[in-house]
């Protein structure tokens, strides 16, 4: 299983899980009392499940050249968002950085 620790303005809010192959778990830690991750993702302590890469996460993946460099040099398979979504996880676009747990 893969986990990632999701930040928002570098303070941990919780982990996304890949809990099987197209199935996801968002759960934010108990004691956070920031912002959400996103309008779609509020704060709340019951995990958000989904069954393909979560939509907020997806779109602060790579595309284009960027995406196709970023598979070339690092090896990821194109349809691994979640190794994709730690690889770039500090240096994405806004408010949220996420941190892959070994």
């Amino acid at each position: 299983m893969k986990k990632a620790e999701i930040s928002v303005k570098n303070i941990p809010a919780g982990i996304l899980e890949e809990i099987s192959i197209g199935r996801y778990r968002f759960t934010y830690y108990k004691n956070y009392s920031g912002d959400p991750v996103s309008f779609t993702i509020p704060v709340k302590y019951e995990s958000y499940e989904y069954s393909e890469f979560p939509p907020f996460f997806d779109g602060l993946l790579p595309e284009g050249v960027m995406l196709e460099a970023l598979l070339r040099q690092l090896k990821i398979d194109r349809k691994d968002s979640f190794a994709q979504l730690c690889a770039v996880g500090g240096d994405m676009i806004g408010a949220v950085t996420a941190s892959e747990i070994e």
